[in-house]
């Protein structure tokens, strides 16, 4: 506690119990739980390109990995066509537009996508029988190939909407909302069987998705200026609601708010009010 510690810390997880049990040795035992809304991506295409319905992180992982599994041995990935390695989907070249590593949205990507792509396919599990440590695997696994068919787009999602319209079998990565605002351009695709929605997103079910938080020490309140009224600021309807400036750059907003919002009035600490 005091002026010269933190006053709020951002999260893409909800914070786990020992944590706030190293929280409480330190002296700081009322913290308000500020969910935000949710990080959910989408994979598009052009609205009449090929017909891109349908993926599972195994389909991203085969087409973007340098290394994939293939007739049981880790190799240099052979892939050209969406159709080599699923003939569920179009054959068609393997251009994927994907966040860049500067991007908000990488991680959710690496994370929900990527990795569990590496795991589903049997990658991870070749890369340890090959002698790599967990770690160096883990790291391998979030690897991209770099033979230009997967190309980082750094910038928003305009650039990427403008990628796709010059390629008309480019797959492209978006946010929820910038999608639903270029339905008549876009066409979007289910990852697992589950359509993205605000719902499906919110609820978890679509799992290429995670809560987005921060934390308020309830002690800074009425001590640093102003901090009540960021958190109040951040999550108001007119920057975190459906509408809002953070719903353009890919935040999901979050069905529940009305409900943060009036946590965050009355200054509702963890374990209140449940």
């Amino acid at each position: 506690m005091g002026e010269n510690t933190i006053d709020v810390a951002n999260a893409s997880r909800a914070i786990r119990e020992k944590e706030i049990k190293a929280c409480a040795e330190n002296g700081v035992t009322d913290i308000i739980e500020v969910r935000i809304g949710y990080d959910g991506i989408v994979f598009a295409s052009q609205a009449d390109g090929p017909a891109f319905n349908a993926f599972t992180p195994s389909d991203i992982f085969n087409a973007l990995a340098p290394k994939v599994v293939v007739d049981g041995e880790l190799v240099d990935n052979p892939y050209t066509t969406w159709n080599a390695f699923n003939a569920d989907l179009p054959d068609a070249e393997i251009l994927a537009f994907i966040p860049g590593t500067k991007h908000g949205t990488r991680e959710v990507f690496e994370e929900k996508v990527i990795a569990a792509g590496c795991e589903a396919t049997g990658a991870y599990d070749a890369m340890i029988a090959a002698g790599m440590s967990e770690d160096d695997a883990e790291d391998a696994c979030l690897m991209v190939r770099t033979d230009g068919r997967s190309v980082d787009i750094d910038g928003d999602y305009t650039e990427t909407l403008a990628s796709i319209d010059a390629n008309a079998h480019g797959i492209g990565v978006f946010g929820l909302a910038f999608y639903e605002n270029n339905t008549d351009k876009l066409k979007v695709a289910t990852m697992s069987g589950v359509e993205p929605t605000t719902e499906s997103i919110a609820s978890g079910e679509y799992p290429v998705s995670r809560p987005l938080f921060f934390y308020v020490k309830k002690a800074h309140i009425g001590v640093i200026p102003g901090l009540k009224e960021y958190a109040q600021f951040f999550i108001a309807d007119e920057l975190a609601g459906p509408s809002g400036p953070l719903a353009n750059y890919g935040l999901v907003s979050d069905p529940e708010l009305a409900k943060t919002q009036q946590m965050v009035a009355d200054e509702v600490v963890m374990g209140e009010g449940m």
